[in-house]
């Protein structure tokens, strides 16, 4: 009895006289390894130390569903989080530079100078340094999905209204001082103070239009046009 399954041709086999393509992981599994590692320490420390709103902050929430998406090999769930924190991240790792050169910018790495909190806590917000240039390197992986945008601002919206509705605003909190407060800076960029400059409800509605405008919209453009690939 002659068995069905013939030499291969080139890298697959060939069952039946048909071709059989076998789908090979994009991403390592090392790195897939190396980032759940770093989460697994991140997320207990984070939780004992802020508390569980400090993950509504866009960053932190796309640090996660950055990891979930290299397991899942998602383009999706990677492309949103490159389109919604790409931008941001930048300004992040500029203001970090100019504040070691002990200038100051838009001091939204001002916590990272702080002698009050342990090296282990600011050693751990370094990755967002390094987080958009994994970002970069996975969407080379698996391509840009033209969903992300829409799916970004959705959850984007959803975080805003959270944070402003929800979680603590700007201003001092004699209780519990350590948990975050104005979260995606739904109250400015005052964290002592709310600002006072428009209507506060206004202003939230604004914020979310600017981001969407300056940080979401350019980035999703840019990277459809350099890593655009319809999604499977």
């Amino acid at each position: 009895m002659k068995s069905e399954v013939s030499p291969t041709v080139g890298s697959d086999p060939v069952i039946g006289g048909r071709t059989v393509v076998i789908q090979r992981h994009k991403i390592p599994l090392a790195v897939k390894v190396a980032g759940s590692a770093f989460l697994a320490v991140l997320v207990p420390s984070y939780l004992i130390n802020y508390g569980p709103t400090n993950f509504l902050w866009f960053c932190d929430t796309a640090l996660i569903l950055t990891m979930i998406g290299m397991w899942l090999e998602s383009s999706l769930l990677i492309s949103m989080c490159a389109a919604g924190i790409l931008i941001p991240q930048c300004l992040w790792l500029v203001d970090f530079g100019i504040h070691f050169l002990g200038f100051h910018f838009l001091n939204l790495t001002s916590y990272m100078f702080d002698s009050r909190l342990s090296l282990f806590l600011r050693g751990l917000s370094l990755f967002h340094g390094w987080l958009p240039l994994l970002l970069l390197w996975l969407l080379v992986r698996v391509g840009y999905d033209r969903r992300a945008l829409l799916a970004w601002t959705g959850l984007a919206t959803g975080s805003i209204l959270i944070c402003y509705f929800f979680t603590r605003p700007a201003g001092p909190h004699p209780i519990d001082p350590s948990l975050p407060i104005n979260l995606n800076y739904v109250y400015g960029f005052n964290d002592q103070r709310p600002q006072t400059w428009m209507n506060q409800n206004l202003y939230v509605i604004l914020w979310l239009g600017t981001l969407w405008l300056v940080a979401f919209l350019p980035a999703h453009l840019v990277l459809r046009k350099i890593f655009g690939r319809t999604a499977n």
